[in-house]
């Protein structure tokens, strides 16, 4: 009596051919157009696979994006942060008299996510410097500043003069360098 051999493994006969519980003999993988990583030769992923790649890229862009909107939101707050207590006075327009940081971040990012406001470009806020700079100094003084914020256009008040003059001034030189301030106000919209 001679031993049977064993039935053959499913695509074994068919290199590149895999079968499973619902492939049909001769269906790769048993679902119509899609292929072992065997049948595409040096190709590594299946269908499907680049989808997934190109999510997992995209949300990792998204990541960086609200990361990066994270800490501009956060700079931009401490400015008018006083106390340092993650809370910003706003008697004008909350009931309360202040704005939380935690409060405001999330709701911040989605504005700047969903791009409700467009900002500024820096190259058009940096021109708009450079007219209050006739001689391309690169700077604007403490005191000239003050005169274009109160003289000019829609007058600042005092308190928000201060703010902004806390942000932009450069305690050593009492000057504003203009571009370093337009970078610390620009996010990055690439």
């Amino acid at each position: 009596m001679r031993a049977r051999s064993p039935p053959p493994t499913p695509g074994a006969s068919f290199p590149g051919i895999l079968r499973d519980s619902n492939s049909r003999p001769g269906s790769p993988c048993g679902r119509s157009g899609e292929k072992d990583a065997t049948t595409l030769g040096n190709a590594r992923h299946l269908p499907g696979d680049r989808l997934r790649d190109k999510m997992a890229e995209e949300r990792e862009r998204t990541e960086i994006a609200v990361a990066e909107f994270h800490r501009k939101i956060r700079e931009a707050f401490e400015v008018f942060d006083h106390e340092s207590n993650n809370t910003v006075d706003v008697e004008e327009e909350e009931p309360t008299g202040y704005i939380r940081l935690e409060k405001f971040l999330p709701v911040m990012t989605e504005i700047l996510l969903e791009r409700r406001y467009r900002p500024i470009p820096e190259d058009i806020l940096l021109r708009a410097f450079e007219v209050l700079d006739p001689a391309k100094r690169g700077f604007l003084t403490k005191e000239e500043l003050i005169k274009y914020m109160t003289e000019e256009g829609e007058p600042f008040s005092q308190e928000e003069m201060e703010e902004m003059l806390s942000a932009a001034i450069d305690p050593e030189s009492n000057v504003i360098h203009y571009k370093d301030y337009i970078s610390m106000m620009v996010i990055d919209e690439n």
